[in-house]
């Protein structure tokens, strides 16, 4: 069984929430906007990281991490990338991608809205973990969590974090 820490849209902000709640899991996932080279070494400090670039992703983090990852855990295949949109609305930039590979789950952030659907046609999961980070229009900042067992999805879990009052960012 794999247990897996998801986030998104961090911005370049670290909260040691991450590490607290995270502790227990084996890898942990971003969905691109990283924000910092800082965040990421953090990150991959305390568990593996699998992470893609996002759009306000600079050189290094670009450098660093694809725009789009595909790969299996356990025995799901996955998808993860930044622009996803979601089942019915999939961004144009990734359809293609999406249908050609057809993933058990999809994994993509940007929106900075938790959003987590099943996509009938395409027999997937999709999860969009929001935003962990401070920027940005969202009231609460979310992390996710889930486990992998074999083909199996189970034990999602959403982790809300406050958002700090009087943020202009």
């Amino acid at each position: 069984m794999l247990h897996i820490g998801l986030l998104s849209d961090t911005h370049g902000w670290w909260d040691d929430k991450y590490a607290e709640h995270f502790s227990a899991c084996d890898e942990i996932w971003h969905a691109g906007d990283i924000g910092s080279p800082e965040v990421a070494a953090r990150l991959s400090a305390l568990k593996p990281l699998r992470a893609v670039y996002g759009n306000i992703d600079g050189q290094p983090l670009r450098g660093q991490y694809p725009v789009t990852d595909c790969f299996t855990a356990e025995e799901v295949t996955v998808m993860m990338t930044h622009i996803g949109g979601y089942p019915g609305r999939y961004a144009p930039e990734i359809r293609a991608a999406l249908y050609a590979y057809r993933p058990k789950l999809f994994i993509s952030g940007h929106s900075h809205i938790l959003k987590v659907m099943y996509d009938k046609t395409l027999d997937c999961l999709h999860i969009n973990p929001g935003a962990a980070g401070i920027s940005g229009f969202q009231q609460v900042r979310t992390l996710v969590r889930f486990a992998i067992d074999g083909a199996k999805i189970q034990d999602l879990e959403v982790i809300e974090l406050a958002k700090p009052q009087n943020n202009f960012r």
